[in-house]
């Protein structure tokens, strides 16, 4: 029985193939209880109507984490494409101030995908602080959305007009979303609706293709037919223009609430308290990106207005009881189910291995999540070493809680809580800063600042200039040489300039194009590199050849001791940890050093190292 099996399961549930049935009907309206849900198992259910409908689902959580959490749980499940996450768009849940450019983007994303009427099977996950804010109306968006497809002919000039109309800001190159940058005959954006820029090149004016790039390396990753770029949809429209987002919503849209009294709650809390959080018409401001917007009440939702509106749809809640009390209607159905939370085992194997042989025992199917597959490879170690016949079936993905189904006879468990590992959610980032690290580090040089060229040496970084090629104007990066020979280097080659370091005080010498000193540099440093390289190898061959100790391979308390660490390694620790070990089992002498800088988890490879060493009856040196 693999995962798909086991969702199977929840399909058949001649519960939910009702709901799916009641809720693909515009009429009656539907108000049901799903009881006694713990875990993640509210994320089967939900994954089971989805499948089973084609209706679009909005769920509702209580706070930011939760609905983080949930969305991950869908996405894990589905693997499906239309899963949304709806945050709100600001930096500090509840506070008006500054926007977060990230939750802007995955707004937009989301907004984007519910705009047709004929939308069907999307998923949109969310919380009162993201319901609180209204948004802009379809028919408005699609009327400021740019649509662009390879082989139509442009205007250029009066596209980039538009684009600054939109609020869309020309840059030299773009690594931020709202930038636009036109070099020859490529043009870059950074749409707010897509985590990666959009390159469209340029034949003429006809569109010869359209491409996703990397706006740190400035390589393009996949091509695109077409594409829709999207303004600043939280800054850019005006309030009139704005509406709730369950009127945003098609129709066949059906509302799911952990809590709908907390909703209604805190809707109400918010508006409260939207006074002394802002005054009516001072300025919300982005203090990185610029980006300005007057806040009004009407920004905002009130609750009075969100809970008329909530009653034209059909109704789930899982959590409280609470859907009677707020709309006044009529519950149509209230479903019982038999699940219980994952025990707590704190990290005793004797009490996993009884409970789970008492499942078995109990006629139940044992499924364990993790999403390291290593994890899964390290618990079937455990089990082997303490001598138990579990059978389970590892599932290589992560849901946040466990769970047992009494009724379908299924066990759940998730690795983190069996080794109380922190279990952090992922919420896709629609940029970082981290990202334009390249072209950020290249804005920050200053003309005059002393530059290395892989090809042709140390020179002074004179600015940028336009440059016309073929005809064409592109952007450059200019560098002057000795007797000022100038170099124009093409922003698509950055990775072969780097900022000057060297001895402080003391200025570098310039090298002259053309000549062959700095070629004789390198072949001299590389010369100088295999001398050294030549005298490590005969050290490492004497080494090599003498004897040392071989460590045991690792035991199973070594395996349990690993485990149990509270985060999950990095690709790095795997593979020093990895050296470590091989290493230590040689019976060639160890000669490591692990470097890395402070907080990347040193400390983790040392002390599986101590462990290891003392497990073998050897002594440690903690300086």
């Amino acid at each position: 029985m693999n995962l798909q099996v086991l969702l199977g399961l929840y399909q058949n549930d001649i519960r939910l193939k009702q709901i799916a049935a009641g809720i693909s009907l515009p009429d009656p309206r539907v108000r049901i209880y799903l009881d006694n849900l713990r875990g993640s198992a509210i994320n089967f259910i939900a994954t089971a109507v989805w499948q089973l409908s084609d209706a679009n689902h909005v769920f509702i959580l209580n706070d930011k984490e939760e609905a983080a959490y949930f969305h991950n749980d869908l996405e894990h499940l589905t693997n499906a494409l239309d899963i949304c996450y709806f945050p709100d768009s600001f930096k500090k849940t509840g506070g008006f101030s500054e926007l977060n450019s990230s939750h802007v983007m995955l707004r937009t994303e989301a907004l984007t995908k519910f705009s047709s009427e004929k939308v069907h099977k999307k998923v949109l996950v969310t919380y009162p602080e993201a319901l609180f804010e209204r948004v802009v109306n379809p028919k408005t968006l699609s009327g400021n959305m740019i649509s662009i497809k390879v082989g139509e002919n442009l205007k250029v000039e009066q596209l980039m007009e538009k684009f600054v109309g939109l609020g869309f800001r020309r840059e030299d190159f773009v690594y931020e979303p709202g930038q636009f940058a036109m070099r020859g005959g490529i043009l870059d954006i950074y749409s707010f609706g897509n985590e990666h820029p959009y390159r469209i090149e340029l034949f003429g004016d006809e569109v010869d293709s359209i491409r996703i790039f990397n706006p740190e390396t400035q390589l393009s990753e996949r091509k695109l037919l077409q594409v829709s770029i999207l303004p600043n949809i939280e800054t850019k429209f005006e309030t009139k223009e704005k509406i709730s987002l369950l009127d945003y919503l098609p129709a066949n849209t059906v509302i799911w609430a952990k809590d709908f009294d907390f909703t209604y709650g805190r809707l109400g809390k918010l508006e409260t308290d939207l006074p002394d959080k802002i005054e009516i018409g001072t300025v919300a401001v982005d203090h990185e990106e610029e980006w300005l917007k007057e806040l009004t009440r009407e920004d905002f939702e009130s609750p009075e207005r969100w809970l008329s509106q909530l009653k034209s749809r059909h109704l789930i809640e899982w959590y409280n009881h609470s859907l009677e009390k707020i709309t006044g209607d009529t519950i149509t159905a209230s479903l019982q189910f038999a699940t219980e939370e994952q025990p707590v085992f704190n990290r005793q194997f004797d009490m996993l291995i009884q409970d789970l042989k008492k499942r078995c025992d109990q006629s139940c199917t044992a499924f364990i999540f993790a999403e390291n597959t290593k994890q899964l490879e390290r618990l079937r170690s455990i089990f082997e070493d303490l001598n138990a016949e579990i059978n389970f079936t590892p599932v290589p993905t992560s849901i946040s809680k466990g769970f047992i189904d009494h009724e379908k006879n299924v066990v759940c468990y998730t690795d983190h809580q069996i080794f109380q590992r922190y279990h952090k959610y992922k919420v896709k980032q629609a940029y970082t800063r981290g990202k334009a690290l390249t072209i950020r580090a290249l804005k920050e040089l200053q003309p005059g600042d002393y530059v290395t060229h892989i090809d042709h040496g140390v020179g002074v970084y004179s600015g940028l200039q336009k440059i016309e090629v073929n005809g064409n104007l592109q952007e450059a990066i200019r560098i002057i040489y000795r007797d000022n020979d100038v170099l124009y280097v093409n922003i698509n080659s950055l990775h072969k300039i780097s900022k000057y370091t060297g001895k402080e005080g003391s200025p570098p010498r310039v090298n002259k194009l053309g000549s062959d000193a700095w070629e004789k540099l390198k072949n001299k440093t590389k010369k100088q590199v295999k001398d050294i390289a030549s005298d490590l190898i005969r050290l490492y061959a004497k080494r090599k050849a003498s004897q040392g100790f071989a460590f045991s391979p690792d035991s199973y308390l070594q395996t349990e001791l690993e485990a149990s660490f509270f985060y999950e390694d990095t690709p790095d620790q795997s593979k020093a940890t990895a050296d470590l070990k091989r290493d230590m089992e040689s019976p060639s002498p160890m000669d490591r050093l692990v470097c890395g800088d402070v907080g990347f988890g040193k400390t983790e490879v040392a002390i599986r190292a101590a462990f290891k060493a003392v497990g073998d009856s050897k002594q440690v040196a903690v300086l």
